[in-house]
């Protein structure tokens, strides 16, 4: 068989295995959870009449939409998503001993990872960009709907991206790490999230800097976020960001392909 149709039929058996997963739960709570905050939001403001309060200052639907992207997506659910699948599609099936029936089969091997991660991409696209629509329908009233159309295009494109970076350099962690969950939520929700604070570089070794670069930032309140403000007066331009970005996803990934490619797989009775 050919790379491309290898990669097709891996990414086939991939894609029935994550419909059948029991993480398939997991991301379902992480795309009806937004929605049903939404809903809760959406009533407390009537009419789209802003009832909510911060400093002292109002908040209509349309900010707080925008507050939801950056503080639920693209700083939990998308990297939630990239450690709990990217770390597992070939961790797990080391774990369960079923890596060398994969590899018995008459293709390469750097097909097998490379349509496992396009497995999950498709997936987790499918099922997280249906949920911000949704959000932005909820949150968003009629008619400002026009008026911020694209924004909405763009937070749709920023969430693609960072959950092919995250799934990206999870998987290759998957690949290299006995422990790869635990070293992904190290990553993800300890590293990261100091290192955007640090004063210096450290930031620019972390994802979330450069998708905190492509998200929106429509805060009325200079107050609440003055310092965070001030700590990220280095934003990279957005087209250097997807660069960044895009090189990540690439790299990592053909990183894991050749790892998997040139490792030999004893496992264990």
């Amino acid at each position: 068989m050919s790379f491309l149709a290898s990669t097709r039929a891996m990414f086939e058996l991939a894609l029935g295995e994550i419909l059948w997963a029991r993480r398939t739960i997991f991301l379902a709570l992480l795309a009806v959870g937004p929605v049903l905050l939404a809903l809760a939001t959406r009533a407390a403001l009537a009419g789209g009449t802003a009832v909510v309060r911060v400093n002292g200052a109002s908040v209509d639907s349309g900010t707080v939409f925008n507050v939801a992207i950056w503080t639920l997506y693209l700083r939990f659910i998308v990297p939630a998503l990239g450690v709990f699948y990217g770390t597992s599609l070939i961790a797990d099936e080391v774990e369960e001993k079923t890596i060398t029936y994969l590899f018995t089969r008459p293709i390469r091997r750097g097909a097998v990872v490379l349509g496992k991660y396009l497995a999950y991409l498709v997936y987790v696209v499918a099922t997280v960009l249906p949920s911000v629509a949704i959000l932005f329908v909820l949150m968003v009233p009629f008619g400002g709907m026009g008026r911020l159309y694209l924004t909405l295009v763009k937070d749709l494109g920023v969430i693609a991206i960072g959950l092919a970076a995250y799934g990206a350099l999870f998987l290759f962690a998957g690949v290299v790490l006995r422990r790869p969950l635990v070293a992904g939520l190290v990553f993800a929700f300890g590293w990261e999230q100091i290192a955007l604070v640090m004063p210096g570089y450290l930031r620019y070794l972390t994802i979330a800097f450069y998708l905190q670069s492509l998200a929106p930032r429509a805060i009325p309140v200079e107050e609440t976020f003055s310092t965070l403000q001030a700590l990220n007066t280095d934003v990279p331009p957005a087209a250097a960001s997807v660069l960044v970005l895009a090189a990540v996803t690439v790299v990592t990934l053909l990183l894991a392909m050749r790892t998997v490619e040139q490792r030999e797989y004893v496992l264990e009775q």
